[in-house]
């Protein structure tokens, strides 16, 4: 099988679920972002990080332990395996009680709602490493990293926009609902925490783990499109990148990514270790995860020019399902 490029009028038209460029863009034909800051982003990542600092004077066993559950539930289970692969790039299917669930799970991470980071995501896919890409290091290293979080954008921000970007999870009332509930969600898990184990499990399992699987995250939008190695020509620059893979369970294969967007698997290669497969796998033998594509065909490429906006078209690799 080959690459094809499809245009899909609908991200909810297409069981892939993604969008072409066009719809990438402001409904008043571009985007649009401004010098003005979002001071609630701003302030609470910045208390997020100050609260981290207290890690190492709070530190017991128990603590860590909080730590590297709440680091695999929300990081593995919430943003990788369910935000990223399952309502991004649908490149597996569960429950839909079980989506719901992995969505809670990814709602404290802290990262957004559900609809906001799939459409964050989409627009990224659509224009990666070109000028409409959110959060390219061609605009600089930490730019990409974290502070394209911080300035207002019209398209990401407003509702009215990103919800046209992800449009079938914006009309989930579930998925709706997780979205406005992230930072009372968060408060919650934090009281339970403090109740249960006092200051030391609520910075070791909100603060400092919020702080990692943050940086996480960031780091397969920056080093993973700075540092490593390209396996397919994809024309932008994902790059593979193993220290990535490692903290991020599986993301900094970002490369293999790129060229196959819909793949459920982003280790291609028996060395390139990905958890969050495995844990997909692990789904589909339990008969929880089905419909899980694989790799087949072309790999996917970025043209080298966009297109005028009203013949954008995303192209997509072909994929199987097993």
């Amino acid at each position: 099988m080959t690459m094809t490029a499809t245009a899909t009028d609908s991200a909810a038209t297409s069981q892939s679920n993604e969008l072409s460029p066009l719809q990438c863009i402001l409904m008043r034909g571009s985007r649009s972002s401004s010098n003005r800051l979002k001071w609630d982003i701003v302030i609470g990542i910045a208390v997020l990080h100050l609260g981290a600092l207290l890690a190492p004077w709070t530190f017991t066993w128990s603590a860590f332990w909080v730590f590297i559950a709440l680091q695999v539930i929300t990081g593995m289970f919430g943003i990788t395996l369910c935000y990223h692969r399952l309502l991004a790039h649908r490149s597996f299917r569960v429950p839909k009680w079980l989506e719901y669930v992995f969505t809670l799970c990814g709602v404290l991470a802290l990262q957004g709602g559900p609809v906001k980071w799939v459409a964050t995501h989409r627009v990224h896919h659509a224009f990666s490493d070109r000028p409409q890409d959110p959060h390219s290091p061609r605009r600089g290293f930490w730019w990409a990293h974290m502070l394209w979080l911080f300035p207002y954008d019209e398209l990401l921000d407003e509702p009215r926009n990103f919800r046209r970007l992800a449009p079938e999870l914006a009309r989930d009332k579930v998925h709706w609902l997780l979205e406005r509930s992230q930072v009372i969600l968060t408060f919650a898990l934090g009281g339970v925490l403090f109740a249960l184990g006092g200051l030391p499990w609520l910075i070791w399992g909100v603060f400092f783990r919020t702080v990692f699987v943050y940086h996480g995250t960031w780091l397969v939008n920056s080093a993973s499109h700075v540092w490593g190695y390209q396996s397919y020509a994809t024309n932008e620059g994902s790059r593979n990148n193993w220290l990535v893979a490692l903290v991020s369970f599986g993301e900094g294969w970002h490369n293999n990514h790129h060229a196959y967007l819909y793949s459920a698997a982003h280790g291609l290669r028996w060395w390139e270790v990905d958890v969050t497969y495995l844990t997909i796998r692990l789904l589909r033998r339990m008969g929880l995860a089905t419909r899980v594509r694989l790799p087949q065909g072309a790999p996917a490429q970025m043209p080298d020019t966009l297109p005028a906006p009203r013949t954008m078209r995303m192209f997509r690799p072909a994929a199987t399902s097993v």
